[in-house]
């Protein structure tokens, strides 16, 4: 018997080694990584900087706690900070941490102006974290059953209503907070409309609520952006993130501006491990390797391919109802249960991923090339009809 505690639905097979965009299992089986990790392995494998950056800083000093300065995490705050316009950060260990940290400064944040219970609107399909105050803010009853009474303090809205926002500015007076997904990732990738999240900057401006967008999968380049809220042109108040900003090692980061970057002081809270040297130098390797190879734009060009691609072949395929999302965070919307294609796919080669039970969910890595993001294309697309020509479909049940 397994001694690891039975917390995942695995597949049955173990990954040895990397690559680029590619690995292998511990049969020699080789994969096209169409998952990176979940949004993580932002340069994919084995890439030669990034090996080459930890190496050393393993030689050099791995951990030191908070207790005193680490030079790494000025460095890396400056870039942060220089890359989305905002003031301060906070360093911890995953997107989790990250979000809950943004939940605690939309609470002070609320006590700070006098309310006694501040609020925060959250929103329908979100996913924010496994805590037991993230599982609260999250918008699957599926994943917080049995973990009630749940967190209180949060109002929950469906995505793209803006009218229903403004209701809420009239009618709740202890809110503090908008909590949303630039795109949602695990409730099957429907993004934010870019009307919306401008609308949202500006209701928040006027109520003197904070704004707060969670990039921990949709932010470090993968949709062509450093992070996708600057689509809309706008800069929310605090910004967490986490998976691609290490690319593979653990982090998480908080970034704050304006009057939420000095909402948390001394003894408010902290972390153990979070900032410590070895995760700050492979964020700032990851960073440095996405600009100077300009990673954004191939995130476009190959994610453009991706898009393009399937919706030329699935065109006119009964069962896809769409295709969405931007740069290389896209989703194939199907209009039955597909998590069958994830081990269909597997034995042809490619590894993806199903959200929302209806979702096939792509995030390659950012080094992906053209020729391999077609190759993607080539494999999924006929897996893709086949299944849906062979499987029954919403009219059939």
């Amino acid at each position: 018997m397994s001694h690891v505690m039975n917390t995942y639905a695995r597949q049955n097979i173990a990954l040895s080694h990397g690559e680029g965009a590619w690995v292998w299992d511990t049969e020699g089986k080789r994969y096209l990584d169409a998952l990176s990790g979940i949004a993580v392995n932002t340069l994919g494998h084995k890439h030669p900087r990034l090996v080459s950056a930890l190496e050393d800083q393993v030689r050099k000093l791995i951990h030191s706690s908070n207790l005193y300065k680490v030079p790494l995490q000025e460095e890396l705050a400056d870039k942060l900070s220089a890359l989305s316009g905002m003031d301060t950060v906070f360093f911890c260990n995953s997107g989790l941490e990250a979000n809950e940290a943004a939940l605690k400064i939309a609470r002070k944040y609320g006590h700070e102006r006098g309310i006694q219970r501040p609020e925060v609107i959250v929103y329908e399909k979100a996913f924010h974290g496994r805590s037991i105050a993230t599982l609260s803010a999250t918008g699957n009853e599926k994943v917080q059953k049995g973990f009630e009474p749940l967190v209180e303090g949060f109002v929950r809205v469906p995505l793209n209503d803006i009218k229903l926002i403004e209701y809420l500015s009239r009618t709740h007076p202890n809110i503090s907070a908008v909590f949303l997904e630039a795109i949602q990732g695990e409730g099957g990738i429907h993004p934010a409309q870019i009307e919306y999240l401008q609308a949202l900057r500006k209701i928040c401006n006027e109520k003197g609520w904070l704004l707060m967008i969670d990039e921990v999968q949709c932010g470090i380049g993968r949709t062509g952006k450093w992070f996708a809220h600057q689509w809309a042109d706008i800069i929310p108040d605090v910004m967490p993130l986490a998976k691609g900003l290490g690319g593979g090692v653990p982090i998480g980061a908080v970034v704050a501006k304006g009057a939420a970057a000095t909402v948390l002081g001394p003894g408010n809270h902290g972390s153990t491990f979070g900032g410590n040297p070895l995760a700050m130098r492979a964020a700032l390797e990851v960073l440095a390797v996405m600009q100077e190879d300009n990673l954004l734009d191939n995130a476009l060009a190959c994610g453009a391919i991706i898009s393009n691609g399937l919706s030329k072949a699935l065109a006119g395929v009964d069962g896809v109802v769409q295709i969405r999302g931007r740069g290389l965070m896209i989703g194939i919307e199907l209009d039955r249960p597909c998590a069958a294609l994830v081990d269909i796919a597997r034995q042809a080669g490619l590894l993806i991923n199903v959200t929302g039970e209806k979702v096939v969910r792509l995030l390659p890595p950012l080094i992906v090339t053209s020729s391999q993001a077609q190759q993607l294309v080539d494999i999924l697309s006929p897996l893709m009809i086949q299944f849906l020509t062979s499987s029954p479909g919403a009219k059939a049940a």
